[in-house]
């Protein structure tokens, strides 16, 4: 043995944190009219507390715990409180269908539930179908249990100040132990379960902190938009924590005005979210001017963001908009697009056509991008479905038989079609559900979709394959109107014309719809199969 094997775990971060940057703050929004400022110091004892209140109600090696609840300091010491002790955090994805809310709190085995105050009675309500669950824990800033007639309900901060702050850690867990658990957002079919492991959340941590990714440092002030219960909020929350970087975790209710004050306010240095959000604090910030020049990144996935809301952060409020790729299978972080030396002299529209790109790959992950052919040529063109592997990287489904579809040969199939650029950047084309094949030929709808999103009269398009006699199969588009713009002909015909001088004339839409409307999964991205159905009477082949 040359190397001391050391374990790679969760319990690391908080001593660490607790230890040097004991100062630093976790700033949290619990409501409208409260702000929590909690120093490192306080949150490591509120996290032991934490683990023993939970350890006294039953909480044992391997025991699924679930949280259901907004981006808070109560949230983030959950992150660590549970796992630390060997436990398995499961965080419950609140904008999900009330069935599969319970499906995954039914799947998962969770018997401890940590409940917003807030939204307990939405939960409450699903309480008859939940089967394993034993205890539930409020989280509020109120020590008083809620009226109501289930059993086994508590008060979160009456259960921590009956605890010991001085509750440790075991240390000695396996790295591969679980730690935590998400659950896809279910597209098509139940939603499918994936766990985290401390040695992957651990090595995700330290990609996050690399300059080539989110660069996440001691001196940064990190404000994760998108919610904790996805994806671990993109693992921001685990790595400030490690990093000793200071957090701001903007609650509930949150809206563009409040997101702005917060990075004026507390001067936010990296922000992280999806485009439906940027576009909002975008449009506020055009209404209602705030200072902006703290932040150095905004991180943007989920779905494709538009390149005017690329360029309007870039180019008039100098923020560098950067898009991120990932799945809640891959912890998420795959690749973002930062800017390589090679890069530093491009004009501004360069720049912009390689920000709008998924981006290079994080180090410490392959990918390729295969089709029937094996591995496509790094020409920007040939089209394939891009594939993982690394060491954030789930290896299967939680007890789904559909692992076998996604995991393959020691790699995930991700079910995104996408090309790779001469410089080895991703550029996602579809998925593989989503590829248009008409006349035997392939059309992107998300290619269409991002030259819709340019125009100036469009907020947000989607475009959906619908069936054709002759072509089998040709592209329609779903496209909803900036406030104020109209949607008649002469509008159709100025967004056509834009196509056409992007697009050869097979690629063309056959029709341009107009919506008041798009619909969406729980995380923000078109549910094109919602789409398909409000449009039915599109796919009579005529």
């Amino acid at each position: 043995m040359i190397m001391m094997q050391t374990p790679l775990l969760l319990s690391s971060f908080v001593k660490r944190a607790e230890q040097y940057f004991p100062e630093k703050l976790i700033i949290s929004r619990t409501s409208e009219d409260v702000i929590h400022r909690i120093p490192y110091r306080e949150f490591a004892k509120r996290t032991r507390k934490l683990a023993d209140a939970l350890t006294k109600l039953g909480m044992r090696h391997g025991t699924k715990v679930g949280t259901f609840a907004w981006n808070h300091h109560r949230h983030l010491e959950a992150y660590f409180g549970v796992p630390s002790t060997g436990a398995v955090l499961h965080m419950v994805n609140i904008r999900l269908s009330p069935e599969h809310i319970a499906y995954v709190i039914n799947h998962a085995e969770d018997e401890i539930l940590l409940v917003d105050d807030n939204l307990f009675p939405h939960l409450a309500q699903l309480a008859p179908m939940l089967k394993t669950v034993k205890h539930y824990v409020i989280m509020g800033d109120s020590k008083e249990i809620p009226e109501t007639s289930l059993p086994n309900v508590h008060a979160y901060e009456a259960l921590l100040d009956e605890a010991s702050d001085t509750f440790e850690f075991p240390e000695d867990l396996d790295e591969n132990t679980p730690a935590g658990m998400c659950y896809t957002s279910a597209t098509t079919g139940n939603p499918k379960g994936v766990v985290y492991t401390h040695r992957g959340i651990v090595l995700h941590s330290y990609a996050l902190g690399l300059s080539d990714a989110m660069g996440i440092r001691e001196r940064d002030v990190a404000m994760p938009l998108v919610p904790m219960f996805h994806v671990n909020a993109w693992g921001i929350p685990f790595a400030s924590v490690f990093f000793g970087t200071t957090q701001v975790l903007a609650g509930p209710g949150f809206d563009p005005a409040v997101i702005l004050d917060l990075i004026e306010k507390e001067e936010v240095t990296i922000s992280a979210g999806v485009p439906t959000i940027w576009l909002a604090v975008l449009k506020e910030l055009e209404a209602n001017r705030r200072d902006v020049s703290s932040l150095r990144a905004i991180v943007c996935g989920g779905s494709a963001a538009p390149k005017g809301l690329i360029r309007a952060f870039e180019e008039k409020y100098k923020v560098p908009f950067i898009i991120g790729y990932g799945l809640t299978e891959t912890s998420p972080l795959v690749s973002l697009s930062v800017l390589t030396s090679k890069m530093e002299d491009v004009s501004m529209d360069e720049r912009i056509d390689i920000r709008a790109l998924q981006g290079i790959p994080i180090a410490g992950l392959e990918v390729q991008i295969v089709n029937e052919n094996g591995a496509v040529p790094w020409d920007g063109e040939t089209m394939g479905e891009l594939t993982v592997k690394g060491p954030w990287i789930a290896s299967e489904y939680y007890k789904d038989d559909r692992t076998a579809d996604a995991f393959r040969d020691g790699w995930l199939y991700t079910g995104d079609i996408a090309v790779m650029t001469e410089d080895g950047y991703i550029k996602l084309t579809d998925r593989t559900a989503d590829l248009i094949k008409s006349g035997g030929e392939w059309i992107s709808s998300v290619d269409l979709e991002n030259a819709l999103m340019t125009h100036e009269a469009v907020f947000e398009a989607a475009v959906i394959a619908i069936p054709h006699e002759k072509w089998q199969e040709r592209p329609l588009a779903c496209v909803v109107l900036h406030e104020g713009q109209a949607a008649n002909d002469e509008m159709k015909e100025a967004l056509k014309n834009s196509l056409k001088e992007q697009f050869a004339s097979w690629w063309l839409p056959e029709d341009i719809v107009f919506m008041d409307e798009l619909p969406k999964t729980s995380v923000g991205k078109f549910l094109k199969r919602a789409l398909r159905d409000q449009l039915d009477s599109y796919f009579k082949v005529t």
